[in-house]
């Protein structure tokens, strides 16, 4: 029997090829992504490792008691929110600035020299920044309070004052992310039209010119799905930034606790399973309604931007 043109079956035929190439993101997305959401379930039960997961008694939302009641919902959620949208704000804003630095030098070398050392920090592990940023910090002997003290200035109390930390965080979180992310917007860059700038550069616009008119237009798009990608996890704080920079300094940690890092305190001295899954589903059910609301909101200013 023949499939009818046009149908699924045909189309899956005609293309097995490609059908087959896709099959190993397939099973992996499939496995590691779809099949542990059933483990959502947990947070409505007090899981008991002798029953298992489907057979542990249900609970209801008792397991979202200790993230409300405590007191500390709405800070560490504020935190949260606030961190991840500074890191979208300045992330991307460094990252297609120094793209556009990177694309209008003259010299390879410069060129190469340049994205060498500002990607070198993307694989650096989160645990030798936080020894960077101590050493760097420390009131006593810290590189910062050091040079300080040489010109007669009081060295500053980092790790004792929150308020110094939402820009430190964002400053580290932007260095180590800023090499790899404008490496994005390089790409689109060099793919625009050469005869574009060059027909800017005969009507005499200037390299700021062609700037703002030619090479960040063209960027939006790109800026757009990535503001959309990242929107999805704004309520997902990176727990080894905030933890391997502030570890359980509790001095700091109404100015630097987000959801992971308070969760992962509390589980410490509870170990309850289904806590840590309620304080996971809460998470994703506020990212899954911000991204659909950032997507709604694009989609009606220019639907060719959203992602659906």
């Amino acid at each position: 029997m023949r499939a009818n043109r046009g149908s699924v079956v045909f189309e899956f035929l005609r293309n097995k090829t490609l059908y087959a190439m896709l099959l190993p993101s397939i099973l992996f997305y499939f496995v590691l992504a779809y099949l542990p959401m059933a483990g959502m379930v947990v947070a409505f039960k007090e899981f008991r490792y002798d029953t298992g997961l489907f057979m542990s008694p249900w609970t209801g939302f008792d397991n979202f008691e200790f993230f409300f009641i405590s007191g500390k919902a709405w800070l560490i959620t504020k935190n949260t929110l606030l961190y991840n949208t500074a890191f979208i704000i300045t992330g991307l804003s460094l990252q297609l600035l120094v793209a556009i630095i990177i694309a209008e030098l003259g010299g390879v070398w410069a060129k190469k020299i340049i994205q060498s050392t500002l990607l070198f920090p993307f694989f650096i592990s989160w645990v030798i920044v936080g020894i960077i940023a101590y050493n760097l910090l420390n009131y006593e002997y810290g590189f910062i309070n050091s040079l300080l003290k040489m010109v007669g200035k009081e060295p500053l109390d980092f790790y004792g004052e929150g308020s110094y930390w939402k820009y430190i965080i964002v400053a580290f979180n932007n260095w180590k992310s800023v090499g790899f992310g404008s490496l994005i917007y390089l790409a689109v860059i060099m793919g625009i039209d050469p005869s574009l700038n060059e027909a800017a550069k005969i009507d005499g616009a200037t390299i700021f010119q062609r700037i703002r008119h030619i090479t960040i237009p063209l960027t939006v798009p790109t800026t757009v799905i990535l503001v959309l990608l990242a929107v999805g996890n704004i309520f997902r704080g990176n727990f080894d930034l905030f933890y391997q920079l502030v570890g359980n300094n509790g001095a700091l940690f109404d100015a630097t606790d987000v959801i992971d890092t308070y969760v992962f305190r509390s589980l410490i001295n509870s170990s309850d399973i289904g806590m840590s899954a309620a304080a996971g589903f809460f998470q994703s059910v506020l990212c899954f309604a911000i991204i659909l609301i950032t997507n709604y909101v694009v989609k009606r200013v220019n639907s060719d931007y959203s992602l659906f």
